[in-house]
């Protein structure tokens, strides 16, 4: 968790948080002073660093376990009690996916006597607000996606009341696909300047293949947010193109899905060294049981041949997208879907290793016509795999979406 994140967000607004981390493992300074800090070791070790010196101020902090929660109750000098009121919670989040909560989990409901439970909608561990002498602790579990969600839903607005500003925090996400993210820095340079007052920030999450690109707004209510945003979107929108693949809580494959659903389509996907990834993607998806129609995986192009009906006899020499195109025109005949994904994967020879590639021909095919692409990514198997995955499936939206299939991206090897 770095402090930068918590400024960033509050950028604008007269708060003061310092980010602490408390861990079980080495290294880490102790307690003085600066907006970041570590401690780390035993229960006396956090009890010791947690309660003298900071000033009257907020903090957040990332709780481990038991043994911490134990330390945080100590350095307030309240007790630890099992808060009923979460072991329900956790109990009933178990049982609507029809399992059974492990006893250990319980620990995760034992909370300081006096602390204030900061809810967790899509975990099972909850963050807890504290006074430790004259400071506001924040503690929060650690899986950043639990983090992110009550960052934004339930401590960033107590902060905000705790300043006595009025206003609100929202976030905007752009997902991309084939752009780094100095890149996309580059290419987005400015767009914060389109907002004078210093209101909305910009920030970037890397995951390969995808990178995810955030607008954080502050305003007095989403009115004025939508007001802020509405030109620098515009703008990112222009300046990416074709790279944004989804905004929000959209996602490759779901757009892919409803592209498809949109037009009555069905789609049969034949894969090679993706473990059937592309496939899996899709699946699974709500509605995807009126749309998908096959999953061919094999990592012989003889098997892929014989699969979709073309002979075991496979095409001599190296891939090309001419072999793509008539695997994907196979696979349409033969499973009398609307569209057809091929992508064929030929890796090189030896070890695994950072120079380790694999070159792609993947196709679409409907009835009426074909496209295709070639492609050369390095850096090793699993990363020749999942860019694959991503290519496949992006370019398949692409296609969908009437853009170009091809458009370098910059994971290529020319």
């Amino acid at each position: 968790m770095k402090t930068k994140t918590m400024l960033t967000v509050l950028a604008g607004a007269a708060i003061g948080v310092t980010v602490i981390v408390v861990s079980c493992g080495g290294g880490g300074g102790g307690g003085g002073g600066g907006p970041s800090t570590t401690a780390t070791g035993n229960v006396s070790n956090a009890t010791a660093f947690l309660r003298p010196a900071f000033p009257k101020q907020t903090l957040l902090a990332k709780w481990k376990d038991m043994l911490f929660a134990t330390a945080y109750a100590q350095a307030a000098g309240v007790e630890l009690v099992l808060n009923e009121e979460w072991l329900v919670r956790m109990e009933d989040f178990f049982r609507r996916r029809s399992r059974v909560m492990p006893p250990n989990n319980k620990k995760q409901a034992m909370l300081p006597v006096t602390a204030e439970v900061i809810d967790n909608p899509i975990g099972t561990a909850c963050g807890f607000a504290l006074d430790i002498g004259k400071a506001r602790f924040f503690f929060t579990p650690g899986v950043p996606r639990e983090l992110r969600r009550m960052l934004e839903e339930q401590i960033i607005p107590r902060l905000l009341a705790k300043s006595g500003l009025q206003a609100i925090i929202h976030l905007k996400r752009f997902h991309s696909y084939g752009l780094g993210e100095s890149h996309v820095d580059s290419l987005l340079t400015g767009v914060e300047a389109l907002v004078p007052d210093g209101s909305v920030k910009l920030g970037f999450r890397a995951h390969y293949p995808q990178l995810e690109t955030k607008l954080t707004a502050r305003g007095a209510d989403m009115d004025d947010i939508r007001r802020k945003l509405e030109v620098v979107e515009g703008e990112i929108r222009k300046r990416l193109g074709n790279f944004i693949l989804g905004e929000d809580d959209q996602t490759l494959e779901g757009v892919v899905l409803a592209e498809l659903a949109g037009r009555q389509g069905t789609l049969s996907i034949v894969e090679m060294f993706t473990s059937g990834q592309i496939s899996a993607r899709i699946a699974h998806l709500p509605g995807a049981e009126a749309i998908f129609r096959r999953g061919i995986v094999a990592r012989d192009l003889a098997e892929v041949c014989a699969a979709v009906g073309l002979g075991s006899a496979a095409p001599e020499g190296e891939f090309t997208p001419q072999t793509a195109e008539a695997v994907a025109r196979a696979a349409l005949r033969h499973t009398a879907a609307t569209h057809a994904l091929a992508v064929l994967i030929d890796l090189d020879q030896g070890a695994d290793r950072i120079e380790f590639g694999g070159t792609i021909c993947l196709a679409i095919a409907t009835e009426r016509e074909v496209a295709s692409r070639r492609s050369r990514i390095l850096g090793g198997r699993e990363w020749v795999r999942l860019g694959a995955v991503e290519l496949g499936l992006d370019c398949l939206r692409r296609y969908l979406q009437g853009l170009p299939v091809y458009e370098r991206t910059d994971f290529e090897k020319v």
